[in-house]
């Protein structure tokens, strides 16, 4: 499938917006500056990136406990979500998520979340009240492998089969469910295998290149979209650091010849390298997207420590509904 310029520029462009926005984060949970846990996105970009700039402004995404690389592919805008790590009022979720449950309804992400498989089932919900209303939207669910092996994950796959929901689940398959790899937990080597028990169809990309994680997910969207009912698309992918923060906390679960090796495959300079050899885009095209996203995370950190804490009196709003009759 022969892609065009603008596509290419903006999986890229979306990939370093991810990059960029991780490793200030990180920086920051180091300098204290962030409360509570930061599950970091750096190393799976393509995966959020080829996915996202395949749906519409009005699709809807779930996302897992590392979901801030969801929220940015989706269209986030940074200085929100830096305030809402930051735990301040004006965050997407008024300082009251954090990381692990940042969402925003207005750009179509219900929500990262800290139960482990959770994230599936309201896609499935999302997708069923898509189905219900006609409008042609998609949901897609983002998990990881580990989730798989939760009940939630197949409860939902099989609700969407039955029912032919416009449901795309996408498996970022980094081979560890936190610190075990997947080999101690399944005795499958592919997820996607567990398609065939829902009957639907699965497709392995290369969760390091965005362009084939894009042209998977045209299909299976399109699918979707059309009526088709479900897909599972498995990326085998990897996340670079730990599975909370930037250092290991003395677990070594990991070789650094694993990582180092990985790190090789790095999905922003694979692409970059492969639009210059062929001549679409040129290196100082590339140095201006870094630049420029440099400096939007560096307003947005700027915005997030000017900003007020939340107000106490504010504990309970956007807690219970008012008004709704008994």
């Amino acid at each position: 499938m022969d892609l065009s310029r603008d596509v290419l520029l903006d999986l890229h462009r979306r990939m370093v917006r991810i990059r960029l926005f991780e490793e200030a984060a990180g920086q920051l949970a180091e300098a204290a500056k962030l409360p509570g846990f930061l599950h970091l996105y750096v190393g799976e970009e393509a995966v959020a990136s080829g996915v996202c700039v395949a749906l519409t402004d009005d699709d809807q995404i779930t996302s897992t406990h590392r979901g801030h690389g969801h929220l940015v592919a989706k269209g986030g805008q940074f200085d929100k979500m830096m305030a809402e790590l930051m735990a301040k009022a004006t965050g997407y979720n008024k300082g009251k998520g954090g990381s692990m449950h940042i969402s925003s309804l207005e750009v179509g992400m219900l929500g990262a979340n800290g139960i482990v498989g959770a994230g599936s089932p309201i896609a499935v919900g999302a997708g069923f009240a898509n189905k219900y209303r006609g409008d042609g939207n998609v949901a897609v669910a983002f998990f990881g492998d580990g989730s798989t092996n939760i009940g939630a994950f197949h409860e939902a796959a099989n609700m969407a089969a039955a029912l032919k929901l416009p449901v795309v689940f996408v498996c970022e398959n980094n081979e560890y469910g936190e610190f075990t790899p997947r080999d101690k937990t399944m005795a499958i080597t592919d997820v996607v295998d567990r398609a065939a028990g829902y009957g639907i169809p699965g497709v392995i990309v290369d969760g390091m290149d965005a362009v084939a994680v894009h042209e998977a997910a045209l299909e299976a969207v399109a699918r979707a979209r059309r009526g088709g009912g479900p897909s599972l698309i498995e990326a085998k992918t990897y996340r670079f650091y730990n599975h909370h923060g930037v250092q290991n906390l003395g677990l070594k679960y990991r070789t650094d010849e694993e990582v180092e090796e990985w790190k090789k495959r790095d999905p922003i300079f694979a692409l970059e390298d492969r639009l210059v050899e062929v001549g679409t885009v040129t290196r100082a095209e590339f140095d201006e997207i870094w630049a420029e996203h440099r400096a939007d995370i560096a307003a947005a950190i700027e915005f997030a420590e000017s900003s007020p804490p939340p107000d106490p009196d504010q504990l309970l709003v956007d807690v219970y509904t008012e008004g709704v009759a008994s």
